[in-house]
């Protein structure tokens, strides 16, 4: 493809974000743009190159081999920026600044907001955005800096360390089992209405547990959170499992069973390779793995929790 005129990165992005946008429409809105002037820009684009750039069909636009070209080339573009960033964020000498945290619910609500309280206290220069989400966030592209997750498979992009690993049981309500011993593991529990956690989550262990043990017609509750599946636990709904730092700390929640290892899943604190040396990142994973690990016992179910 022969240029006849000097391109710059905003082309390159145009054709990306129309092609994403599958029109000029939707790239219009992305891009805080009227219609007219992507429309315009494009038609100019490509009078210029002497090319076009996309085939336009009634389902949208389909991108020519030479506009797959200028989007393959805008996808390098993007990463080598977002790689560049990355680099000056891993410069930075001094815990300062601001920090992106992802996480989940479950875990910020019952063990990371104390904690997070106190990193703010002991680095006042820092700021946490903290992101909930129960996917994988895209740490290569900074949609944070620091992950916090409950996984035995981090991904190989990123690297850091196991801080514990997160016990479960399964646990019902106590006014219901007064003497827990005399049902604990045993038969007749499966007999008993379950709650259980919906499809979305139905590769963890312990979705598995209850789809493989539970007889279908006594699961009465799916729910698509952990923190849906204690609240349905704590009101009666049925017995379930639950992660025992959640539920030990709960005293209207009583242990129908002993902890599961087949259910455990490690406790990892991640960031990109790029990032490691960062300052900020430095201190805020050293300070995380040192809290965490004074709650070390409570979260692996053998303990209470620390003060």
């Amino acid at each position: 493809m022969v240029a006849k005129q000097h391109l710059v990165w905003d082309d390159f992005r145009l054709v990306k974000v129309i092609a994403e946008a599958n029109g000029l429409a939707g790239a219009a809105d992305r891009l805080g743009v009227n219609h007219s002037t992507v429309f315009r820009r494009l038609g100019q684009m490509e009078e210029g190159l002497g090319v076009k750039l996309f085939e336009r069909h009634r389902t949208g636009y389909v991108l020519t081999p030479a506009g797959e070209e200028m989007t393959a080339l805008a996808e390098h573009m993007e990463e080598n920026v977002a790689s560049f960033t990355r680099k000056l964020a891993g410069q930075a000498v001094a815990p300062a600044g601001e920090l992106r945290v992802t996480t989940n619910d479950t875990l910020l609500v019952h063990l990371l907001t104390p904690i997070f309280a106190r990193f703010i206290t002991v680095c006042p220069e820092m700021r946490l955005d903290v992101v909930l989400a129960n996917q994988a966030l895209n740490l290569s592209k900074r949609d944070a800096d620091v992950a916090i997750r409950a996984t035995d498979n981090p991904p190989e992009t990123l690297v850091g360390r196991r801080v514990a690993t997160i016990a479960w049981a399964i646990y019902g309500r106590t006014v219901d089992f007064p003497q827990p011993d005399e049902v604990a593991d045993t038969p007749a529990l499966y007999q008993r209405p379950w709650v259980a956690l919906g499809d979305n989550l139905a590769t963890l262990k312990a979705a598995r547990f209850v789809r493989d043990r539970v007889p279908t017609e006594q699961i009465v509750y799916k729910v698509n959170t952990v923190l849906g599946l204690a609240e349905a636990i704590e009101v009666g709904t049925g017995i379930g499992p639950l992660p025992c730092f959640i539920a030990d700390a709960n005293p209207s929640l009583v242990r129908l069973s002993a902890i599961n290892p087949d259910f455990g899943a490690g406790l990892w604190l991640l960031t990109h390779p790029d990032l490691r040396q960062s300052a900020r990142v430095r201190a805020f994973l050293d300070f995380m793995a040192t809290e965490i690990g004074k709650q070390r016992k409570w979260i692996e179910g053998s303990g209470v929790r620390a003060a």
